[in-house]
């Protein structure tokens, strides 16, 4: 854990919170009479997370609209984000976890390194003020903001929308072609996004790839998840 403080540039003085923050639940269901789970740090790290980055967003972009800095927010906020933002510092080699997920791989799967990223968020405010806990977000994310800054209209219609969907829910979307017709030089192919159950869009293309990005840009400007 010292190695991990010193890689992010900030030191505990409650090291209990720290030890709580790299829990993954699977640890803490093992050794319930030791250990709490990240969860509750991961719920308060979300919320400080997101008010850091809206504010900075704000006011980079004075002339964007709501729907835009949402956009962006996504994109900082998605899952495959937070991942990004916990191997920059090598937190899955902190995690606490149990015998099972360890054996399965815990450490390099998306969500329990995009939880424990949140969650070492939330330790890091309660340990000491909002502006400790920006520093250290700034910190993190700024290889991502500065991409997202310099490249602020998303030109990818499907990975705009997995980070729009991804910052609501872990689950990714999906896409399915529910016809194709047409001669073989001259195909043509209709294909359906779906999300949670839900279908959120559907687009026609000359090959899957282009029908699928036609269906993420009707399911962007549908909102359908809202």
């Amino acid at each position: 854990m010292e190695t991990l403080q010193q890689d992010i540039g900030y030191n505990f003085r409650n090291e209990a919170l720290l030890v709580e923050a790299l829990t993954h639940p699977s640890l803490a269901y093992e050794t319930p009479s030791e250990s709490s789970d990240n969860q509750r740090l991961e719920f308060l790290g979300d919320a400080v997370l997101q008010l850091v980055l809206t504010n900075d967003l704000f006011e980079r972009f004075p002339e964007f609209p709501e729907g835009q800095l949402t956009k962006l927010r996504s994109r900082l906020v998605s899952t495959s984000a937070l991942e990004e933002y916990a191997l920059n510092i090598n937190l899955g080699d902190h995690i606490l976890l149990g015998k099972g997920e360890e054996k399965s791989g815990g450490r390099e799967r998306t969500g329990i390194l995009a939880d424990a990223f949140e969650a070492l968020i939330g330790a890091i405010y309660l340990d000491s003020d909002y502006e400790k806990a920006k520093s250290f977000i700034f910190l993190c994310c700024k290889n991502k903001m500065n991409r997202v800054v310099s490249d602020p209209i998303e030109k990818n219609p499907k990975g705009e929308l997995q980070e729009i969907l991804q910052s609501i829910s872990k689950e990714a979307p999906k896409y399915r072609v529910i016809s194709e017709s047409g001669p073989d030089h001259e195909r043509v192919f209709v294909t359906e996004v779906f999300w949670d159950n839900l279908v959120l869009g559907e687009g026609t293309g000359k090959s899957k790839k282009e029908s699928e990005s036609i269906a993420a840009s009707v399911a962007i400007n549908n909102q359908l998840w809202l």
